[in-house]
C-alpha cells in the first residue's frame, strides 16, 4: 500500500467492495480471532455478524503509526461497538486491546480461553443458526442490520414490516404450528 497514490486508491475504489460485505451477504457472518488482528484484520473481524475471539486475542487499529486512518470501516465500526471515546482513545493512540476488552466492552460477542474453545463455540453458534428457517434467518439479519442505519422509530417500523412479511412465508406457518403442536419445525426454507 506504501506507493499507492490518492488518485489511484480513489479511481479503483480501493478497500471499497469490504464495506458492503456484511450486508451483501445474506447468510450470517462469523468470526472467531485467536492471534493477532491489527488494522485491516481487525476491520474485517469487526465486518462479521458475530464476533468469536480467545481472551488473549490482540485487536488494533494501529494506522496513525503508519501515517494513515483506519480505511475500511474501523473508525465508524469500532465507535458504534464501544463508544466514542473509547474508541478516539484507541485510534489516536494505535493502543492495542485484547479479547477479553473486545468481550467486555461488546465489540465481541464472546472470549474464550482457547482457541480450540473459540472455533468450536464459533461452529456450534453456526450449526444453531443452520437449523432454522433461512428465510426467518436473512431476515433477521436485515433488521438487525438496518438498527445501524436507521433511527429508532423507523427501525422500529421496518422491523414490523418484516415480521408482518414474514406471516406469508411457508416457514411461519411451519414454525408456529410445530410450538403450538410442541414439535421440532422441519423448515422449507420457503
Amino acid at each position: 500500500m506504501a506507493p499507492l497514490t490518492f488518485s489511484n486508491a480513489y479511481a479503483n475504489d480501493f478497500i471499497e467492495s469490504w464495506s458492503t460485505l456484511t450486508t451483501t451477504v445474506k447468510k450470517p457472518i462469523l468470526s472467531a480471532v485467536s492471534g493477532f488482528a491489527l488494522g485491516g484484520g481487525c476491520e474485517l473481524a469487526m465486518m462479521a455478524d458475530i464476533l468469536y475471539c480467545t481472551a488473549n486475542a490482540t485487536f488494533g487499529q494501529p494506522e496513525l503509526r503508519l501515517g494513515t486512518i483506519p480505511g475500511a470501516g474501523g473508525s465508524q465500526r469500532l465507535t458504534r461497538a464501544i463508544g466514542k471515546s473509547r474508541a478516539m482513545e484507541l485510534i489516536l493512540t494505535g493502543r492495542n486491546f485484547s479479547g477479553a476488552e473486545a468481550a467486555q466492552w461488546g465489540l465481541a460477542a464472546r472470549a474464550f480461553e482457547t482457541a480450540e474453545e473459540c472455533v468450536n463455540g464459533a461452529v456450534e453458534t453456526a450449526e444453531t443458526i443452520a437449523s432454522y428457517s433461512q428465510v426467518a434467518t436473512k431476515a433477521a439479519k436485515e433488521v438487525v442490520n438496518k438498527s445501524q442505519e436507521l433511527g429508532v422509530r423507523e427501525g422500529v417500523e421496518f422491523e414490523r414490516r418484516v415480521f408482518h412479511g414474514l406471516f406469508g412465508s411457508r416457514d411461519q406457518k411451519i414454525g408456529m404450528t410445530a410450538f403450538a403442536e410442541k414439535k421440532k419445525p422441519e423448515w422449507s426454507n420457503e
